[in-house]
C-alpha cells in the first residue's frame, strides 16, 4: 500500500505541483465566509459573488449591521440563500461576542459557529491558520475510493484513512492536489478510467 501511496503522491506533484487555493479571500474570515457560499455552489461562482458581498461587509463587525435579508439578496446565485445568509449574520455575531472580532482557530471553536461544519473548519484550520488538516469534499471522497485508498461509507471515515495513509505535513497540499486532480481528469460524470494518470494504474493493485 505505502508503494501505492508513494505512486500517487508522485502522480499529483507532476500533475499539480502548486495548488492555488480556490477561494479567493484576504483574510480568516472572509475565507470562513466563502466557504460556508461554496456548499453545493461551484468556487467559480462564489468567486464572483463574494466581491459584492465583501464590498458591502468584510468583517463581523460590518457584517451585522446587514439585515439576513440584505445579505441573502447578494448571495443568492450561490444557491441555499436563507439558510447561509442566516448563518453568515450569526456567525458573525458570536465572533464578535465569544472571539473579539477574530475568527477562532481551533476546531472546537469553529465547528461551534452557526452553519460551520467539519469541512469547513477544516478548510479554516488548513488554509488560514496552516494547521494540518485534511478537508474531504465530494471529490476527494469519490477518488479515495476510486484509488484503493479508504471504503468509508462518509466523508469521515475517508478522511481518517485517509491522514492514517499520508504524512501530516502533506495534508493540506494533497487536499488541494486532489481536487484539481479530481475535476480534471477523475470527473465524477464522464470518466475514462485508462485516460486517468491514477485510475489507468489501479487494474494491476
Amino acid at each position: 500500500m505505502q508503494k501505492w501511496v508513494k505512486q500517487i503522491e508522485d502522480i499529483l506533484d507532476a500533475h499539480v505541483p502548486h495548488p492555488a487555493i480556490p477561494l479567493a479571500h484576504k483574510d480568516a474570515y472572509t475565507l470562513l465566509v466563502a466557504v460556508l457560499l461554496s456548499a453545493q455552489c461551484t468556487d467559480a461562482r462564489v468567486n464572483a459573488i463574494t466581491p459584492k458581498l465583501f464590498a458591502k461587509a468584510d468583517t463581523p463587525q460590518k457584517m451585522v449591521q446587514l439585515t439576513p435579508e440584505e445579505i441573502e439578496e447578494i448571495i443568492r446565485p450561490c444557491g441555499l440563500g436563507p439558510t447561509k445568509s442566516r448563518a453568515i449574520w450569526a456567525l458573525s455575531l458570536q465572533i464578535l461576542k465569544e472571539h473579539q472580532g477574530k475568527v477562532p482557530n481551533t476546531f472546537e471553536e469553529l465547528e461551534a459557529l452557526p452553519g460551520v461544519g467539519h469541512k469547513t473548519a477544516s478548510v479554516v484550520m488548513a488554509q488560514a491558520f496552516h494547521k494540518p488538516a485534511f478537508p474531504v469534499d465530494t471529490h476527494i471522497h469519490r477518488c479515495a475510493h476510486r484509488w484503493m485508498l479508504s471504503q468509508g461509507k462518509t466523508v469521515q471515515e475517508t478522511e481518517n484513512d485517509l491522514k492514517r495513509l499520508f504524512p501530516k505535513t502533506k495534508w493540506i497540499k494533497l487536499h488541494l492536489q486532489i481536487i484539481y486532480f479530481a475535476r480534471k481528469y477523475c470527473p465524477a460524470r464522464g470518466h475514462h478510467k485508462a485516460q486517468c494518470p491514477i485510475c489507468r494504474f489501479i487494474k494491476n493493485k
